[in-house]
Protein backbone atom coordinates (compact mmCIF):
# COMPACT_ATOMS: atom_id res chain seq x y z
CA UNK A 1 0.00 0.00 0.00
CA UNK A 2 1.98 2.62 -1.27
CA UNK A 3 1.51 6.37 0.24
CA UNK A 4 0.12 9.17 -2.26
CA UNK A 5 0.26 12.88 -2.49
CA UNK A 6 -2.81 14.27 -3.68
CA UNK A 7 -3.28 18.00 -4.99
CA UNK A 8 -6.70 18.90 -3.97
CA UNK A 9 -6.48 22.34 -5.85
CA UNK A 10 -4.94 20.40 -9.17
CA UNK A 11 -6.53 19.89 -12.44
CA UNK A 12 -6.88 17.42 -15.03
CA UNK A 13 -6.69 13.65 -15.30
CA UNK A 14 -3.23 14.15 -13.32
CA UNK A 15 -5.09 15.35 -9.93
CA UNK A 16 -7.21 12.55 -10.18
CA UNK A 17 -4.50 9.62 -9.77
CA UNK A 18 -3.39 9.93 -6.36
CA UNK A 19 -7.37 10.09 -5.49
CA UNK A 20 -8.13 6.64 -6.78
CA UNK A 21 -7.67 4.57 -3.57
CA UNK A 22 -9.25 6.62 -1.27
CA UNK A 23 -12.57 7.07 -3.48
CA UNK A 24 -13.90 3.65 -4.27
CA UNK A 25 -14.89 3.60 -8.05
CA UNK A 26 -12.92 6.85 -9.20
CA UNK A 27 -10.59 4.90 -10.64
CA UNK A 28 -12.79 3.03 -13.17
CA UNK A 29 -15.08 6.68 -13.95
CA UNK A 30 -13.36 8.99 -13.58
CA UNK A 31 -16.65 11.57 -13.75
CA UNK A 32 -17.17 10.64 -10.71
CA UNK A 33 -16.32 13.72 -8.28
CA UNK A 34 -17.71 16.12 -11.21
CA UNK A 35 -21.08 14.30 -11.17
CA UNK A 36 -21.01 14.03 -7.61
CA UNK A 37 -19.08 17.78 -6.12
CA UNK A 38 -19.74 15.99 -2.42
CA UNK A 39 -23.74 16.79 -2.84
CA UNK A 40 -24.51 13.02 -3.64
CA UNK A 41 -21.96 11.07 -2.44
CA UNK A 42 -21.33 8.75 -4.76
CA UNK A 43 -18.65 7.02 -3.70
CA UNK A 44 -20.65 5.77 -0.23
CA UNK A 45 -18.31 7.90 1.88
CA UNK A 46 -20.11 9.67 4.68
CA UNK A 47 -18.18 12.82 4.00
CA UNK A 48 -16.50 13.36 0.89
CA UNK A 49 -12.88 13.24 1.24
CA UNK A 50 -12.17 15.79 -1.00
CA UNK A 51 -13.70 18.38 0.65
CA UNK A 52 -12.20 17.48 3.85
CA UNK A 53 -8.98 17.87 2.08
CA UNK A 54 -10.09 21.30 0.87
CA UNK A 55 -10.77 22.49 4.06
CA UNK A 56 -7.91 21.52 6.02
CA UNK A 57 -5.79 23.66 3.34
CA UNK A 58 -7.93 26.37 2.80
CA UNK A 59 -7.17 27.67 6.32
CA UNK A 60 -3.21 26.80 6.19
CA UNK A 61 -2.54 27.63 2.73
CA UNK A 62 -2.37 30.98 3.39
CA UNK A 63 -0.11 31.17 5.76
CA UNK A 64 2.68 29.70 3.60
CA UNK A 65 2.72 31.54 0.40
CA UNK A 66 5.81 32.76 1.03
CA UNK A 67 9.28 31.61 1.21
CA UNK A 68 9.36 32.50 4.58
CA UNK A 69 8.08 30.74 7.56
CA UNK A 70 8.20 31.66 11.04
CA UNK A 71 6.28 29.71 13.35
CA UNK A 72 6.43 26.63 15.63
CA UNK A 73 7.59 22.71 15.27
CA UNK A 74 5.69 20.23 17.75
CA UNK A 75 8.88 18.98 17.18
CA UNK A 76 8.28 16.98 14.44
CA UNK A 77 10.42 15.21 11.93
CA UNK A 78 9.95 13.21 8.62
CA UNK A 79 12.41 11.21 6.49
CA UNK A 80 11.49 9.95 3.43
CA UNK A 81 12.03 6.54 1.50
CA UNK A 82 12.12 7.23 -2.12
CA UNK A 83 15.54 6.97 -3.52
CA UNK A 84 16.89 5.05 -0.91
CA UNK A 85 19.84 4.97 0.56
CA UNK A 86 19.72 8.69 -0.62
CA UNK A 87 16.20 10.09 1.00
CA UNK A 88 14.90 13.47 2.07
CA UNK A 89 14.63 14.61 5.37
CA UNK A 90 13.58 17.76 7.16
CA UNK A 91 11.67 18.88 10.17
CA UNK A 92 7.64 19.37 10.41
CA UNK A 93 7.28 23.48 10.75
CA UNK A 94 3.99 25.00 11.94
CA UNK A 95 3.21 28.28 10.33
CA UNK A 96 1.44 29.53 14.16
CA UNK A 97 3.36 30.07 16.94
CA UNK A 98 3.28 28.12 21.03
CA UNK A 99 2.03 25.06 21.43
CA UNK A 100 1.81 22.87 18.31
CA UNK A 101 2.51 19.15 20.46
CA UNK A 102 -0.75 17.75 19.81
CA UNK A 103 -0.20 17.94 15.66
CA UNK A 104 2.33 15.69 16.15
CA UNK A 105 1.42 13.54 19.18
CA UNK A 106 -1.01 10.60 17.96
CA UNK A 107 -0.99 8.82 21.57
CA UNK A 108 -3.42 11.78 21.92
CA UNK A 109 -6.29 11.94 18.84
CA UNK A 110 -8.22 9.05 20.15
CA UNK A 111 -11.34 10.30 20.18
CA UNK A 112 -10.85 13.17 17.47
CA UNK A 113 -12.46 13.18 14.12
CA UNK A 114 -10.88 12.58 10.52
CA UNK A 115 -11.76 16.13 10.05
CA UNK A 116 -9.66 17.10 12.90
CA UNK A 117 -6.87 14.66 12.66
CA UNK A 118 -5.99 15.86 8.95
CA UNK A 119 -6.47 19.64 10.06
CA UNK A 120 -3.86 19.13 12.08
CA UNK A 121 -1.66 17.22 9.57
CA UNK A 122 -2.28 19.82 6.91
CA UNK A 123 -0.56 22.49 9.07
CA UNK A 124 2.59 20.90 9.11
CA UNK A 125 4.59 22.11 6.66
CA UNK A 126 7.50 19.22 6.02
CA UNK A 127 11.14 20.83 4.75
CA UNK A 128 12.81 18.13 2.19
CA UNK A 129 16.74 18.23 2.37
CA UNK A 130 18.71 15.28 0.74
CA UNK A 131 21.18 13.23 3.10
CA UNK A 132 22.58 9.69 2.91
CA UNK A 133 20.94 7.25 5.65
CA UNK A 134 24.57 6.53 6.73
CA UNK A 135 25.48 9.82 7.49
CA UNK A 136 23.31 10.24 10.81
CA UNK A 137 26.76 9.90 13.02
CA UNK A 138 28.65 12.72 11.07
CA UNK A 139 25.42 14.73 9.86
CA UNK A 140 26.04 18.61 9.47
CA UNK A 141 24.37 21.71 9.15
CA UNK A 142 20.96 21.21 8.56
CA UNK A 143 20.47 17.91 8.90
CA UNK A 144 21.96 18.13 12.63
CA UNK A 145 19.57 20.71 13.35
CA UNK A 146 16.77 18.24 12.83
CA UNK A 147 18.58 15.60 14.88
CA UNK A 148 18.73 18.26 17.85
CA UNK A 149 14.59 19.01 17.29
CA UNK A 150 13.83 15.43 17.50
CA UNK A 151 15.44 15.29 21.01
CA UNK A 152 13.26 18.47 21.84
CA UNK A 153 10.18 17.84 24.67
CA UNK A 154 8.34 20.90 24.09
CA UNK A 155 7.42 22.66 20.61
CA UNK A 156 10.42 24.68 18.88
CA UNK A 157 10.03 27.88 17.75
CA UNK A 158 11.77 27.86 14.57
CA UNK A 159 12.38 30.43 11.21
CA UNK A 160 12.95 28.49 7.76
CA UNK A 161 13.61 29.76 4.30
CA UNK A 162 12.75 27.33 1.31
CA UNK A 163 14.00 27.39 -2.14
CA UNK A 164 10.40 27.86 -3.31
CA UNK A 165 6.75 28.10 -1.44
CA UNK A 166 5.63 25.14 0.10
CA UNK A 167 2.65 23.16 -2.38
CA UNK A 168 -0.57 22.21 -1.26
CA UNK A 169 -0.31 18.44 -0.96
CA UNK A 170 -1.48 16.04 0.90
CA UNK A 171 0.80 12.88 1.37
CA UNK A 172 -1.08 9.70 2.64
CA UNK A 173 0.45 6.39 3.99
CA UNK A 174 -0.70 3.27 5.25
CA UNK A 175 1.80 3.66 7.86
CA UNK A 176 3.06 6.94 8.95
CA UNK A 177 0.36 9.69 9.65
CA UNK A 178 -0.57 12.35 6.71
CA UNK A 179 2.03 15.08 6.25
CA UNK A 180 1.16 18.36 5.01
CA UNK A 181 2.14 21.05 2.20
CA UNK A 182 6.37 20.39 1.25
CA UNK A 183 9.14 22.33 -0.30
CA UNK A 184 13.14 22.07 -0.48
CA UNK A 185 14.22 23.85 2.82
CA UNK A 186 17.59 26.11 2.71
CA UNK A 187 18.13 27.33 6.06
CA UNK A 188 16.43 26.64 9.33
CA UNK A 189 17.01 28.51 12.88
CA UNK A 190 15.44 26.42 15.74
CA UNK A 191 15.04 27.64 19.73
CA UNK A 192 15.53 24.74 21.04
CA UNK A 193 14.74 25.36 24.71
CA UNK A 194 14.90 21.93 26.30
CA UNK A 195 15.38 18.68 25.26
CA UNK A 196 14.03 15.67 26.15
CA UNK A 197 16.66 13.84 28.98
CA UNK A 198 16.89 10.49 28.57
CA UNK A 199 16.59 10.83 25.00
CA UNK A 200 19.83 13.25 25.04
CA UNK A 201 21.45 10.37 27.69
CA UNK A 202 20.67 7.85 24.48
CA UNK A 203 21.63 9.94 21.86
CA UNK A 204 24.35 10.79 23.99
CA UNK A 205 25.45 6.76 24.43
CA UNK A 206 27.21 5.68 21.60
CA UNK A 207 27.71 2.14 23.10
CA UNK A 208 24.35 0.77 23.57
CA UNK A 209 22.91 -0.62 20.23
CA UNK A 210 19.82 1.06 18.84
CA UNK A 211 17.59 -2.37 19.82
CA UNK A 212 18.92 -1.60 23.48
CA UNK A 213 17.61 2.02 23.46
CA UNK A 214 14.44 2.08 22.64
CA UNK A 215 13.66 -0.59 24.57
CA UNK A 216 15.31 1.45 27.38
CA UNK A 217 13.74 4.77 26.31
CA UNK A 218 10.12 3.01 26.21
CA UNK A 219 10.46 1.44 29.84
CA UNK A 220 11.46 5.07 30.98
CA UNK A 221 7.76 5.98 30.14
CA UNK A 222 8.67 7.58 27.32
CA UNK A 223 6.06 7.93 24.68
CA UNK A 224 6.29 5.54 21.25
CA UNK A 225 6.08 8.29 18.65
CA UNK A 226 8.61 10.44 20.59
CA UNK A 227 10.75 7.12 20.26
CA UNK A 228 10.23 6.54 16.44
CA UNK A 229 10.77 9.89 15.74
CA UNK A 230 14.19 9.78 18.08
CA UNK A 231 14.96 6.08 16.05
CA UNK A 232 14.48 7.81 12.69
CA UNK A 233 16.34 10.75 12.62
CA UNK A 234 19.59 8.53 13.35
CA UNK A 235 20.27 10.10 17.20
CA UNK A 236 20.12 6.14 18.62
CA UNK A 237 22.40 3.29 18.26
CA UNK A 238 26.08 2.55 18.54
CA UNK A 239 28.87 4.46 17.24
CA UNK A 240 29.51 4.15 13.44
CA UNK A 241 26.44 2.15 13.34
CA UNK A 242 23.56 5.27 13.40
CA UNK A 243 21.56 5.51 9.92
CA UNK A 244 18.28 7.98 9.09
CA UNK A 245 15.36 5.51 9.04
CA UNK A 246 12.05 6.57 6.70
CA UNK A 247 9.97 7.61 8.79
CA UNK A 248 7.04 4.77 8.03
CA UNK A 249 10.07 1.98 8.27
CA UNK A 250 11.00 3.64 11.56
CA UNK A 251 7.55 3.13 12.83
CA UNK A 252 6.91 -0.02 12.28
CA UNK A 253 10.83 -0.96 13.23
CA UNK A 254 9.85 0.35 16.73
CA UNK A 255 6.51 -1.26 17.48
CA UNK A 256 8.09 -4.72 16.68
CA UNK A 257 11.12 -4.33 18.70
CA UNK A 258 8.63 -2.87 21.84
CA UNK A 259 6.54 -5.36 21.28
CA UNK A 260 8.96 -8.45 21.04
CA UNK A 261 10.63 -7.11 24.09
CA UNK A 262 7.20 -7.21 26.08
CA UNK A 263 6.24 -10.71 24.68
CA UNK A 264 9.50 -11.80 26.04
CA UNK A 265 8.07 -11.24 29.54
CA UNK A 266 4.63 -12.13 28.94
CA UNK A 267 5.52 -15.86 27.96
CA UNK A 268 7.08 -16.06 31.75
CA UNK A 269 3.55 -15.50 33.14
CA UNK A 270 0.97 -17.30 34.11
CA UNK A 271 -1.70 -18.30 31.79
CA UNK A 272 -5.10 -17.05 31.59
CA UNK A 273 -7.69 -18.43 32.70
CA UNK A 274 -11.12 -17.85 31.24
CA UNK A 275 -12.05 -16.05 28.07
CA UNK A 276 -11.58 -12.13 28.04
CA UNK A 277 -13.15 -9.74 25.74
CA UNK A 278 -12.99 -5.94 24.95
CA UNK A 279 -14.38 -3.51 22.26
CA UNK A 280 -14.78 -0.44 20.81
CA UNK A 281 -16.03 1.54 17.90
CA UNK A 282 -14.06 4.60 16.81
CA UNK A 283 -14.01 6.36 13.24
CA UNK A 284 -15.74 3.51 11.52
CA UNK A 285 -14.07 0.53 12.79
CA UNK A 286 -15.37 -1.67 14.86
CA UNK A 287 -12.87 -3.29 17.16
CA UNK A 288 -13.24 -6.71 19.05
CA UNK A 289 -9.80 -7.91 20.71
CA UNK A 290 -10.23 -11.76 22.61
CA UNK A 291 -8.40 -12.68 25.02
CA UNK A 292 -8.07 -16.65 25.02
CA UNK A 293 -6.85 -19.06 27.63
CA UNK A 294 -3.43 -21.09 27.32
CA UNK A 295 0.01 -19.80 26.34
CA UNK A 296 0.97 -16.41 24.16
CA UNK A 297 -0.44 -16.98 20.15
CA UNK A 298 -1.57 -13.65 19.10
CA UNK A 299 -3.16 -13.02 15.22
CA UNK A 300 -4.77 -9.92 13.53
CA UNK A 301 -7.68 -9.88 10.83
CA UNK A 302 -9.12 -7.31 9.12
CA UNK A 303 -12.37 -7.26 7.00
CA UNK A 304 -12.55 -4.22 4.76
CA UNK A 305 -16.32 -3.33 3.66
CA UNK A 306 -17.13 -2.23 0.18
CA UNK A 307 -16.45 1.08 -0.69
CA UNK A 308 -13.48 1.53 2.11
CA UNK A 309 -10.32 2.69 1.48
CA UNK A 310 -8.27 -0.54 0.12
CA UNK A 311 -11.20 -2.45 -0.93
CA UNK A 312 -13.43 0.16 -3.52
CA UNK A 313 -15.57 -2.89 -4.76
CA UNK A 314 -19.23 -2.20 -3.93
CA UNK A 315 -20.07 -5.98 -3.14
CA UNK A 316 -17.66 -8.17 -1.59
CA UNK A 317 -15.98 -7.89 1.41
CA UNK A 318 -11.88 -8.19 1.75
CA UNK A 319 -10.72 -10.13 4.91
CA UNK A 320 -6.48 -10.71 5.16
CA UNK A 321 -5.31 -11.68 8.57
CA UNK A 322 -1.96 -12.61 10.07
CA UNK A 323 -1.05 -15.29 13.29
CA UNK A 324 2.04 -15.99 15.08
CA UNK A 325 2.95 -18.88 17.88
CA UNK A 326 4.72 -19.02 20.74
CA UNK A 327 7.85 -18.42 18.74
CA UNK A 328 6.66 -15.68 16.85
CA UNK A 329 6.92 -15.34 13.36
CA UNK A 330 10.05 -15.44 10.61
CA UNK A 331 8.25 -13.14 7.76
CA UNK A 332 6.74 -9.72 7.47
CA UNK A 333 2.94 -9.59 8.16
CA UNK A 334 1.21 -9.52 5.07
CA UNK A 335 -1.85 -6.63 6.73
CA UNK A 336 1.71 -4.55 7.03
CA UNK A 337 2.73 -1.98 10.01
CA UNK A 338 -1.11 -2.69 11.28
CA UNK A 339 0.13 -6.15 12.44
CA UNK A 340 2.77 -4.80 14.98
CA UNK A 341 1.03 -1.89 16.28
CA UNK A 342 -1.82 -3.72 17.84
CA UNK A 343 0.97 -6.63 18.88
CA UNK A 344 2.97 -3.79 20.87
CA UNK A 345 -0.52 -3.04 22.67
CA UNK A 346 -1.81 -6.58 23.17
CA UNK A 347 1.40 -6.83 25.02
CA UNK A 348 1.33 -3.87 26.92
CA UNK A 349 -2.07 -5.15 28.23
CA UNK A 350 -0.93 -8.67 29.30
CA UNK A 351 1.82 -7.33 31.32
CA UNK A 352 -0.84 -5.26 32.42
CA UNK A 353 -2.50 -7.82 34.04
CA UNK A 354 0.28 -10.26 34.81
CA UNK A 355 -1.07 -12.86 32.65
CA UNK A 356 0.09 -14.64 28.95
CA UNK A 357 -3.11 -15.42 26.52
CA UNK A 358 -4.08 -15.88 23.34
CA UNK A 359 -5.28 -12.63 21.75
CA UNK A 360 -7.43 -12.12 18.56
CA UNK A 361 -7.46 -8.35 17.01
CA UNK A 362 -10.87 -8.55 15.04
CA UNK A 363 -11.40 -5.03 12.77
CA UNK A 364 -14.22 -4.54 10.61
CA UNK A 365 -13.71 -1.04 8.94
CA UNK A 366 -17.10 0.71 7.41
CA UNK A 367 -17.16 3.38 4.63
CA UNK A 368 -16.51 6.13 7.29
CA UNK A 369 -12.74 5.45 6.97
CA UNK A 370 -12.32 8.00 4.31
CA UNK A 371 -8.39 8.35 4.54
CA UNK A 372 -5.40 6.59 5.67
CA UNK A 373 -4.28 8.08 8.82
CA UNK A 374 -1.26 5.75 9.10
CA UNK A 375 -0.95 2.72 11.46
CA UNK A 376 -1.04 4.97 15.02
CA UNK A 377 -4.74 4.82 14.34
CA UNK A 378 -4.46 0.81 15.10
CA UNK A 379 -1.91 1.43 18.17
CA UNK A 380 -3.71 3.64 20.05
CA UNK A 381 -7.51 2.53 19.54
CA UNK A 382 -6.65 -1.24 20.47
CA UNK A 383 -4.95 0.23 23.31
CA UNK A 384 -7.63 2.40 24.05
CA UNK A 385 -10.28 -0.77 23.54
CA UNK A 386 -7.95 -2.60 26.11
CA UNK A 387 -8.04 0.12 28.40
CA UNK A 388 -11.24 -0.64 29.35
CA UNK A 389 -12.98 -3.00 31.55
CA UNK A 390 -13.45 -6.84 29.85
CA UNK A 391 -16.13 -9.18 29.67
CA UNK A 392 -15.17 -12.01 31.09
CA UNK A 393 -16.91 -14.80 29.59
CA UNK A 394 -17.06 -18.64 30.83
CA UNK A 395 -16.91 -20.59 27.70
CA UNK A 396 -15.94 -20.25 23.55
CA UNK A 397 -19.70 -20.12 22.73
CA UNK A 398 -20.25 -17.00 24.37
CA UNK A 399 -17.26 -15.58 22.73
CA UNK A 400 -18.40 -16.57 19.32
CA UNK A 401 -22.08 -15.12 20.26
CA UNK A 402 -20.37 -11.61 21.25
CA UNK A 403 -18.46 -11.76 17.61
CA UNK A 404 -21.43 -12.75 16.15
CA UNK A 405 -23.41 -9.32 17.65
CA UNK A 406 -20.40 -6.91 17.36
CA UNK A 407 -19.65 -7.40 13.53
CA UNK A 408 -22.09 -7.23 10.58
CA UNK A 409 -19.81 -10.00 8.66
CA UNK A 410 -21.24 -12.96 9.57
CA UNK A 411 -19.54 -15.58 12.26
CA UNK A 412 -18.24 -18.37 9.78
CA UNK A 413 -16.59 -15.48 7.41
CA UNK A 414 -14.40 -14.54 10.49
CA UNK A 415 -13.43 -18.75 11.13
CA UNK A 416 -12.61 -19.50 7.67
CA UNK A 417 -10.29 -16.34 8.08
CA UNK A 418 -9.02 -17.05 11.57
CA UNK A 419 -6.23 -19.42 12.52
CA UNK A 420 -6.54 -19.02 16.26
CA UNK A 421 -10.51 -19.23 16.29
CA UNK A 422 -10.43 -22.40 13.98
CA UNK A 423 -7.90 -23.65 16.57
CA UNK A 424 -9.96 -23.13 19.44
CA UNK A 425 -13.22 -24.50 18.52
CA UNK A 426 -11.66 -27.80 17.22
CA UNK A 427 -9.16 -28.17 19.79
CA UNK A 428 -9.55 -29.09 23.32
CA UNK A 429 -6.97 -28.45 26.04
CA UNK A 430 -5.38 -31.01 28.24
CA UNK A 431 -6.63 -29.09 31.66
CA UNK A 432 -10.48 -29.47 29.86
CA UNK A 433 -9.87 -33.15 30.05
CA UNK A 434 -8.89 -33.01 33.86
CA UNK A 435 -10.60 -30.39 34.64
Amino acid sequence: MAAAEIDPFGAGPGALVGLSRSIPGLAEDPTLCVRCRSALLLCGKPVCPIMVRYRAFSQVLPMISAKELDGSSPPGVFVGRYGYPKVSLGPLLAPTHGDTLLLDTPESWVGRSVPEIVGFRTQLVRGTHPVDVRDADRAAGLARDVQLLALASDSVEVEARFRRAPRGHLALSDTAPPVGPTAPIEKVRLDVRRVDPKLERLSGDTDANARTAVRELYGAGVRVSRIQRAFSAGTLGRSGRRRFVPTRWSITAVDDLLGRGNLDRVQQLPELADYWVYSLTALDNRWLIVLLPGAFRYESIEAWYPNTLWNPSEGRVVMMGDHEGPRGRTTYASIGGCYYAARLAVSERLLGIGRQAGAIVLREVHPGEILPLGVWNVREHVRAALARPPERLNDLGEVLRKVASTFTIPLERWFRSSALLHEARTQRRLDEFLG
